[in-house]
């Protein structure tokens, strides 16, 4: 592994490169001043099928020439440009630094439509058409590969149109969390709660207060061992939404239902990530995307 952290490879595919161009160059000069051994009429001697025979006839210069402009143009190039192993090229061109010029160019265009839509507000913002149409393409192409094309989500991957929001559904909360990120975490609570048979019984107690199928003795006896779960859940297990603890009565289920579900959970916790999206759009972008994600909750022509 030590080979690939250090310059032998850098200076392996450089010199490599270097030696095929060379080689080429040199393969061309060798075969217009090697001779082969003729006859009087300009043939080598090699006959197939009777009467097909080989002319020692030279290459044509245009072919010649499109070679040499080949192997100049690949030396140019490479001078020119990355292709040497770790030399960055004379010009200092990078994919990187193309991508960020060719977004910054995008951007300045469309400034004067995104500095409309800067001095309203997102519940505004989410009910014009032209607005709307502009969120749903960041959202495709930004936020649909976890939540999905209709926003719907998928397990583990909250729904964005039932207003139910762990961190809460405000235009404000939303834009915070499109620009940071957020971490949700829940840790396994097997040892606090006891044995496998008291995280049963939890598991029964989380069903009941949601009103699910369950098991009300298991329910009952599962009420007291909620207290450790409490501290983010609250005593009423409601959540909360400063920590982003879900509620647990409202029969909605994020990482699964069941008994089954609710017991892995308390016995292996859960970590589940939302990306920053500060780095990928500009402050406009996340305004309107905000705009978009709030109406789809909110709006009367949203989703259902």
């Amino acid at each position: 592994m030590s080979d690939f952290t250090s310059s032998f490879w850098s200076v392996y595919v450089a010199g490599l490169t270097i030696i095929s161009i060379a080689a080429c160059g040199l393969l061309l000069w060798f075969s217009g001043k090697a001779k082969a051994m003729t006859a009087n009429d300009n043939t080598t001697g090699h006959v197939w099928d009777g009467d097909l025979r080989e002319m020692n006839n030279p290459l044509p210069r245009w072919w010649v020439g499109l070679f040499i402009i080949t192997i100049v143009f690949g030396a140019v190039y490479l001078y020119l440009y990355p292709g040497l192993g770790a030399f960055a090229g004379s010009t200092g061109w990078t994919s990187q630094a193309q991508y960020e010029k060719e977004v910054a160019k995008g951007n300045d265009e469309v400034a004067p439509l995104y500095a409309k839509f800067m001095a309203m507000p997102p519940e505004d913002v989410s009910k014009d058409a032209q607005a709307k149409a502009i969120g749903e393409r960041l959202f495709m192409n930004n936020c649909s590969q976890c939540h999905g094309s209709d926003a719907r989500g998928a397990k583990s991957f909250p729904n964005l149109t039932d207003k139910d929001w762990l961190h809460g559904g405000t235009p404000d909360k939303i834009a915070e969390t499109l620009v940071n990120g957020r971490i949700g975490q829940m840790p396994p609570m097997a040892a606090a709660v006891g044995g496998a048979d008291d995280v049963k019984n939890v598991a029964q107690y989380v069903l009941s207060l949601s009103g699910g199928p369950h098991d009300s003795v298991r329910a009952n006896l599962g009420k007291a061992k909620f207290a450790v779960c409490a501290a983010c859940h609250g005593a009423d297990g409601k959540g909360n939404i400063a920590l982003g603890a879900p509620n647990l009565t409202d029969d909605i289920w994020l990482h699964g239902y069941g008994e089954a579900a609710i017991t892995n959970m308390v016995v292996n916790g859960k970590v589940n990530a939302m990306p920053a999206q500060a780095g990928k759009l500009t402050e406009a972008q996340i305004h309107v995307l905000t705009s978009y994600v709030w109406g789809l909750s909110n709006n009367a022509t949203a989703k259902q």
